[in-house]
């Protein structure tokens, strides 16, 4: 019998509970196959980030981050679509267009207000990942012995090093995935003529939809990961430019492989754990 507060909880519980339930699933069982997209894209080289060494270096960042982000995403989601649904019932001329603008909508602000907790997370895990750091911890250390030099100001910045390519990575990136995965959760609810999708059925529909908006926006990440370990803070037009010059266009593509398979998969833990969370609190069978 499960723990889950099952028909008592509100939307908002639910949310948030949910999403922290699949944050943190999909960090963890993915977390070697993100290590190494992260070491194929540094511009270091991928056996001298690590090579197939230490694939759980940094972990410790993500698990204190995963859980909250996904939490705070999920609820900002939830939230922000519920509230333009009521105001598309309201409108009927709106109808037409406002189901797929809604989840793009809800989409974009969660990953804004994700981002919150998910930068500074990703700038520590990421530099243990690429042994500029033996862990997440000694990483944490380094960033917080620069306020000596650069001033408390100078480490909230290196802490949120890459926010802007973050949101330009993410909001495109949930602006394909939700609305692809909504769109075919709809499309599978008609078919079974069944109130909800299934956990399982979720986890595949999300699986397809995450690969779709990865592949489509890996030279974004790209450019965030070499943002995000650049030894010193760098512009993001710069960055692409001088990538561009020195590596060409298939610089933008590297480490597509295991992003396409890692979000593939973490789409189908996350969204399926995420659903099978809602459903159970929700009552849904």
């Amino acid at each position: 019998m499960s723990d889950l507060p099952t028909t008592t909880a509100t939307p908002f519980t639910r949310a948030l509970l949910a999403g922290a339930i699949a944050g943190t699933t999909v960090d963890l069982s993915l977390y070697p196959i993100d290590t190494l997209k992260t070491r194929l894209q540094s511009s270091n080289g991928f056996y001298p980030s690590g090579g197939f060494r230490g694939i759980y270096a940094g972990v410790g960042s993500a698990l204190v981050g995963s859980a909250p982000g996904a939490a705070l995403f999920f609820v900002t989601y939830e939230g922000i679509k519920s509230h333009l649904r009521a105001f598309g019932e309201k409108n009927v001329t709106a109808v037409a267009w406002i189901e797929p603008v809604e989840h793009m909508v809800a989409a974009s602000a969660g990953e804004v207000a994700a981002c919150a907790v998910r930068v500074p997370t990703e700038v520590i895990k990421q530099r243990a990942q690429a042994a500029q750091q033996p862990s997440s911890m000694a990483a944490l250390r380094f960033i917080l012995a620069q306020r000596v030099d650069i001033g408390t100001l100078g480490v909230w910045r290196e802490m949120y090093r890459g926010w802007g390519i973050t949101i330009m990575r993410e909001v495109p990136f949930t602006a394909i995935q939700f609305p692809l995965w909504e769109w075919t959760k709809a499309w599978r609810r008609r078919r079974t003529g069944r109130e909800e999708v299934s956990a399982v059925e979720s986890g595949l529909l999300g699986s397809v939809a995450g690969a779709v908006a990865a592949g489509l926006t890996t030279p974004l990440d790209v450019l965030k990961t070499r943002m995000m370990l650049a030894r010193e803070k760098q512009a993001a037009w710069p960055l692409f430019r001088r990538i561009w010059n020195e590596s060409g266009p298939k610089a933008f593509i590297a480490g597509i492989g295991p992003r396409i398979m890692w979000i593939s998969a973490g789409g189908a833990i996350f969204l399926g754990s995420y659903q099978w969370a809602y459903n159970t609190m929700a009552g849904v069978t």
